[in-house]
C-alpha cells in the first residue's frame, strides 16, 4: 500500500515503535498532516488487533472512512468502515472502524475488554468535547484493568499536549504542518453592524481577490441562513443538522468558485477541497446550562486563538491562501488562549447516567483531563432520580437507548402509555438539534424534517403497538420539572415546576408540557419555543416523584396556615391547618414582620415599658425589646391577627419583671415623685413638676442612682426651667426666675429661701 506524501508519513515509523513500547502515545499534528487517515491505515496490521478511531462527529467519521478507503481503492464498509448513530458500514473484512466517540463510549460500557481491538486512536482531543473527554477516562480505566495491551493514541492539533501526556503516561510525538502561506486580514464590523453582514462583506472581498473557493465560519444555522441571503454567490452549507448526503457533498470539489458556510464543525478532521480564502467570524456556539433557572440551551461565545488558528488554516491547505477575520486586530491577544472544557459547562446527565453504568456514580478513582464539576455531577444525578434512572435494571434500560437520559425515559416509559410511534416521533423530534419553525408540538409533528428517519428506528425500541397517542405525555416523561401552570386566567406567564417563569403568547391551555424553553439576556421571563397542552391529571402522572405536601405557614398581613399539594414549585391544590401552633408561628412572623404595634398598648402599658427599660438600662433587668418580647410573649389561644389585640400587654411585660426583685419596682422605678410623673423615654428620667412643689427638695431627686431632670414649671404649667442639679438652681438661678414669677404671680407665695433644710 502506498501512502501519500504527508507530514505525518515521516513519523510513523517512530509512532509504531512508540505504540510498541509503552502501548501509548500523543501524536501533536496540526490540520492537513494526515494524522487522521494515514495513522489509522499504517496502524493496520502492524499492531495486534482491529484499529478503531474515535471522532468527536458524524460527519468526521463517515469522511475519514471514505478518505481511508478511497487510499486503498476500496468501497467504505470493506477494510474500512465506519458507525455512528442510525448508521453503519462495516463487514466481516473490517480492520479499521471510525465510530464517533458517544457510541465508542456505549460499545465500552457493554464489552469493557473490547474484545478484538487491538488500538484506539482517539482524534481531535484538543476540542475537548464531552464524550471525547468520558471516553479518554473509561478507555484508560479499562486498560489499567482489564486491558493492558490495549493501545491508546491519543491526537491533537495543537501543542497543549502536555496534560494528555500525563494522563496516558506517553511521549509526545510532533509532526509539522506542510502549510501554504496565508495572509491575514482583520475586517472589523462597522459600527452597529450584525455578524452576517460583516461576514457577507469579507466574503465578497475574498471572492474577488481570491481564485478559489471561500469558507465562511459562522456560529449557527440562523447565521448561516442569513448570510446566504446576503451572498450573490454559489453557496455550499454544512452544519450538523443537514442530512449525511447534504454534508458529505459539501465535501466533494465543486465545478465553480463557491462559498461553504460552515459552522464549527469543519474546524478539524475534515477536509473542505477547493479552499482558498477562510472567513471568520470568531464566534461559536456552545451548550451552556443555567442551573438556578432549569433553563439549558446554546450560547454564543468567542472563539479562542487556538481555535482562529485552526480556521486560518484551512486557508491554506492546498495553496497559499488569505484569511479574514471579522474582529478588530488588537482584539485577537484579548480572546482566550484554548477553548473551554465542554465538561466544565455542559449538562452532565447523560455523563452521570454512564458513570453509573460504569459502576463510578461520582467518577472518583478515575483519571480525569478536568474532572466534572461537583453542583453540576450532583445536579445531573438529581435528574436522574427524578426520572427513575437510577434503578438498576432502568438505567441499563434507558443507556442502552442511545439517546439523552431524559429522552432515553420518555422513549421507554412513553412508549407504554401512549404507544411506539407517538414517542418515537416526539423523541426524535426532540432530539432533533434544529428547532422547530413552531412552538406547538402537534403542529412540529406534521412537519418534515429528517427526524422521521430516526422515529422509524426508534419505533421499533418501544413496547406498546398502540397506546394512547398523547404526546404531551411523552414531552412531560422527559422533562417533568418544565411541566407548567398558567399563574392567572389571563396571563400570558406560566410557573414551571422547577420554579421558572417563562411565557407563551399562543397558548389558552391552563397546562403546558413544555419541550423547549430558553431566556434571552435582559428578559424577566423565560420563553417557550415547543410546548403542548396538558392538565393536571397528565402532570400528576408524567411527574409523580415531584407531587408532594408541604405546610406553607407565613405572614400576608394575616396568618396563612395552609397544607399544600405540589407539583415541584406549582400548587395543586390547598386545605387550611387546624392546627394552633402553626398559626402562632405565622403570628410571630407577623410580629417580626410588623413589630408590637400589632398588640394593643394602654397608656398604662406603655409607662410601664419605658419603666422597665429603664432598669434595664440601670440595672441589667430584662430587656423589653421587641425581640425579647416577641421571644417571651404568651399567645394564648390567639390563632389570627384579631386576636393580638385581646393579650394584655401590662401583664405580658410584669412577668418579665424578675424576682425578688420585681418586689422593689415601684421604689427603682417610681411612677410619680411627689406631684409629677416620671419620664423614662429620654436616657435620663424626667420629671415635671409646679416649682412651688420642688422648694421641699435642697437636692436633685435620683431613681436608681440616676439623677432627675428637673422640669419647673409655672403655676400655669409653663416651662420656667430645667435643671438637673437643684442646690445650684436654689443658689444661683432661682433668683431670677422668682422676681420674673412674683411679678407675674403676685398672689402666690415666692420666698426667698425656697427650702428649709440641707443648706
Amino acid at each position: 500500500m502506498h501512502l501519500p506524501d504527508l507530514p505525518v508519513k515521516s513519523v510513523l515509523p517512530e509512532l509504531l515503535k512508540t505504540l510498541d513500547d509503552h502501548g501509548s502515545a500523543v501524536l501533536v499534528a496540526p490540520p492537513g498532516t494526515g494524522k487522521t487517515t494515514l495513522v489509522p491505515l499504517a496502524l493496520n496490521g502492524k499492531l495486534n488487533g482491529t484499529v478503531v478511531v474515535a471522532e468527536p462527529r458524524r460527519i468526521a467519521a463517515r469522511a475519514a472512512a471514505a478518505r481511508m478507503a478511497s487510499l486503498l481503492g476500496e468501497p467504505v464498509g470493506h477494510t474500512v468502515g465506519y458507525s455512528v448513530r442510525g448508521d453503519r458500514k462495516t463487514s466481516r473484512h473490517t480492520r479499521i472502524e471510525v465510530v464517533t466517540s458517544g457510541l465508542l463510549v456505549r460499545r465500552l460500557q457493554h464489552d469493557q475488554e473490547l474484545k478484538g481491538v487491538g488500538t484506539v486512536l482517539l482524534d481531535e482531543c484538543h476540542e475537548r468535547h464531552l464524550d471525547a473527554d468520558l471516553l479518554l477516562t473509561l478507555l484508560l480505566d479499562a486498560k489499567a484493568g482489564l486491558r493492558p495491551d490495549l493501545k491508546l493514541l491519543a491526537t491533537s492539533a495543537t501543542v497543549a499536549a502536555q496534560r494528555l501526556s500525563d494522563l496516558l503516561n506517553a511521549p509526545v510525538l510532533h509532526t509539522e504542518s506542510r502549510m501554504y502561506p496565508t495572509e491575514i486580514t482583520y475586517v472589523p464590523p462597522v459600527r452597529n453592524e450584525h455578524i452576517e453582514n460583516t461576514v457577507a462583506r469579507a466574503i465578497n472581498r475574498a471572492l474577488s481577490e481570491v481564485d478559489g473557493d471561500v469558507l465562511a465560519f459562522l456560529p449557527g444555522v440562523k447565521e448561516i441562513n442569513r448570510t446566504a441571503s446576503l451572498l450573490n454567490a454559489e453557496t455550499v452549507i454544512l452544519h450538523g443538522q443537514l442530512n449525511a448526503q447534504t454534508q458529505d457533498a459539501a465535501l466533494k470539489p465543486g465545478q465553480h468558485q463557491r462559498v461553504v458556510l460552515a459552522t464549527s464543525i469543519a474546524e478539524s478532521s475534515l477536509t473542505v477541497p477547493g479552499v482558498r480564502a477562510v472567513v471568520d467570524a470568531g464566534l461559536a456556539r456552545v451548550p451552556r446550562v443555567d442551573h438556578r433557572r432549569g433553563l439549558a440551551g446554546l450560547t454564543t461565545i468567542r472563539v479562542s486563538q487556538a481555535v482562529a488558528e485552526q480556521r486560518a488554516g484551512r486557508a491554506g491547505r492546498e495553496a497559499p491562501g488569505r484569511v479574514y477575520r471579522c474582529w478588530p486586530e488588537h482584539e485577537h491577544s484579548t480572546l482566550p488562549r484554548y477553548p473551554e472544557p465542554e465538561i466544565r459547562t455542559a449538562d452532565l446527565t447523560r455523563l452521570a447516567l454512564e458513570l453509573a453504568v460504569w459502576g463510578t456514580p461520582d467518577g472518583s478513582g478515575l483519571n480525569w483531563w478536568d474532572a466534572p464539576p461537583e453542583g453540576a455531577l450532583k445536579a445531573a444525578r438529581e435528574t436522574l432520580n427524578a426520572i427513575g434512572a437510577l434503578d438498576e435494571d432502568r438505567r441499563d434500560r434507558i443507556a442502552n437507548v442511545g439517546l439523552h437520559p431524559r429522552l432515553g425515559r420518555a422513549l421507554i416509559d412513553g412508549s407504554e402509555r401512549a404507544g411506539n410511534r407517538t414517542a418515537a416521533e416526539v423523541v426524535a423530534l426532540l432530539d432533533d438539534s434544529s428547532h422547530p419553525a413552531t412552538n406547538d408540538l402537534a403542529t412540529a409533528l406534521k412537519s418534515p424534517g429528517k427526524w422521521r428517519k430516526e422515529a422509524k428506528k426508534l419505533e421499533k425500541l418501544g413496547s406498546n403497538p398502540d397506546g394512547n397517542g398523547d404526546a404531551a405525555l411523552v414531552v412531560a416523561l422527559a422533562y417533568p420539572e418544565r411541566l407548567a401552570k398558567r399563574r392567572s386566567k389571563n396571563s400570558n406567564v406560566y410557573l414551571m415546576a422547577n420554579g421558572t417563569a417563562v411565557e407563551h403568547t399562543d397558548s389558552q391551555a391552563k397546562w403546558l408540557a413544555v419541550a423547549i424553553a430558553d431566556r434571552e439576556p435582559g428578559s424577566k421571563h423565560g420563553r417557550i419555543r415547543l410546548a403542548a397542552p396538558a392538565d393536571e391529571e397528565l402532570a400528576v402522572t408524567a411527574a409523580a416523584a415531584l407531587v408532594h405536601t408541604e405546610d406553607d405557614i407565613r405572614w400576608n398581613g394575616d396568618v396563612i396556615a395552609n397544607s399544600v399539594r405540589k407539583l415541584g414549585a406549582i400548587t395543586l391544590d390547598e386545605r387550611p391547618l387546624n392546627d394552633l401552633a402553626k398559626s402562632q408561628q405565622a403570628l410571630r412572623m407577623g410580629l417580626e414582620a410588623e413589630g408590637l404595634g400589632l398588640l394593643k398598648w394602654t397608656d398604662a402599658a406603655k409607662r410601664l415599658r419605658e419603666r422597665m427599660a429603664f432598669l434595664h438600662r440601670t440595672r441589667d433587668w430584662p430587656s423589653v425589646d421587641d425581640e425579647n418580647l416577641i421571644r417571651s410573649i404568651d399567645l394564648g389561644k390567639a390563632k389570627k391577627r384579631s386576636d393580638l389585640a385581646k393579650i394584655d400587654t401590662t401583664t405580658l411585660l410584669r412577668n418579665l419583671l424578675p424576682w425578688p426583685e420585681a418586689a422593689e419596682f415601684d421604689k427603682l422605678a417610681p411612677e410619680r415623685i411627689g406631684q409629677g410623673k416620671v419620664d423614662y423615654t429620654q436616657d435620663q428620667p424626667a420629671l415635671y413638676v409646679r416649682i412651688q412643689d420642688a422648694m421641699k427638695w435642697a437636692d436633685t431627686p435620683q431613681i436608681a442612682g440616676v439623677p432627675v431632670v428637673v422640669h419647673l414649671l409655672s403655676p400655669a404649667g409653663r416651662p420656667t426651667a430645667v435643671t438637673s442639679d437643684l442646690r445650684s438652681f436654689w443658689r444661683n438661678g432661682y433668683l431670677r426666675v422668682r422676681s420674673e414669677l412674683k411679678g407675674r404671680y403676685p398672689k402666690h407665695h415666692w420666698p426667698e429661701r425656697p427650702y428649709s433644710k440641707g443648706t
